[in-house]
This record gives C-alpha cells, sequence and structure tokens, in this order.
C-alpha cells in the first residue's frame, strides 16, 4: 500500500512537472515571436517609399497571380496610397511635436501663475493661514491626481507639477 502511495505521488509530480515545463516553453515561444515581431517592425520603417511599393507590389502579385497589366496599374495605385499615407504619418509627427511644445508652455505657464498665486496669498495671510492654505491646495491636488489616474484607468500616472 505504502509503495503504492509512492508511486501515485510521484506520477502526480511528473505529470506536475511535464505541465510545468510545457507552460514554460509556451511562454518562451510566444514571447520569442512577439519580440521578433517588435523586432522587424523598424525595418520596415527604414524602407523608402519605392521599397515599400516594390514589397507590397510583389506580395500582391504572388497572392493574387496578377499579370503585368495589373501589376503596373496596382503598383501606381500602391504608390499612391503609399505615398499619402507618409503624408499623415509626417503630419502627425509634425503635429505631435507641436502639442508637446504647446503643452510645455501651457505647464510653464501655468507654474509661473501659481507661484505667483503663492506670492499673493503668502502677503495676505497670516504665517499660520498660509500654511493650513498650502495644506488644503496640496490635498486638492492629490485628489485631482487621484480622479485623473482613475479616468485614465492607470495606476502610476504622471505626477503634476509642483507649485
Amino acid at each position: 500500500m505504502k509503495s503504492t502511495i509512492h508511486e501515485h505521488q510521484k506520477n502526480n509530480f511528473t505529470t506536475v512537472s511535464k505541465n510545468v515545463f510545457l507552460a514554460l516553453l509556451l511562454f518562451v515561444g510566444i514571447t520569442a515571436m512577439a519580440q521578433e515581431k517588435k523586432e522587424r517592425r523598424p525595418e520596415r520603417e527604414k524602407l523608402t517609399t519605392e521599397q515599400k511599393v516594390d514589397l507590397q507590389v510583389k506580395k500582391m502579385t504572388q497572392d493574387l497571380s496578377l499579370n503585368d497589366k495589373q501589376v503596373k496599374e496596382v503598383r501606381a495605385i500602391v504608390t499612391k496610397q503609399v505615398e499619402k499615407r507618409e503624408e499623415k504619418r509626417a503630419e502627425m509627427e509634425a503635429k505631435k511635436a507641436e502639442m508637446k511644445i504647446k503643452k510645455a508652455e501651457m505647464k510653464a505657464k501655468m507654474t509661473e501663475e501659481q507661484a505667483a498665486l503663492t506670492t499673493e496669498m503668502k502677503k495676505v495671510l497670516t504665517p499660520e493661514q498660509f500654511t493650513k492654505w498650502e495644506k488644503i491646495r496640496e490635498e486638492k491636488k492629490a485628489n485631482v491626481k487621484e480622479k485623473m489616474k482613475e479616468r485614465r484607468g492607470k495606476k502610476d500616472s504622471k505626477e503634476l507639477p509642483n507649485d
């Protein structure tokens, strides 16, 4: 009886070990494929417009068995499409850079305004009142930050600028 229990435990351990090994193997395989896919993408973005067109037309020619006339017409269509896409991408990059600059300018302006507000309040309030006011202000800022976190669904959102 004792040997049967021991063999049963040994079989369970072997089965569990096999399952763990298979899960690990599957995980490593999926991770490797995902990384390979990520690494291929930048290579494609480095291609010239003409290379992108050639690649796309070649694939379509193979997949659809295009004749010479169709290849010529498809090349013209694909060239237009790739050029439009690259124009849009360039526009988006420019807008993104512009927004980054505007955001930095707005942040600097807000920081200036907050500093001016703090200076004005310091002139009016007693030291005790000013300390209490700053504490209340920090609490409000923390609440706003928490609400933004919840809205975005992120656990660690970017820090808000200090006053």
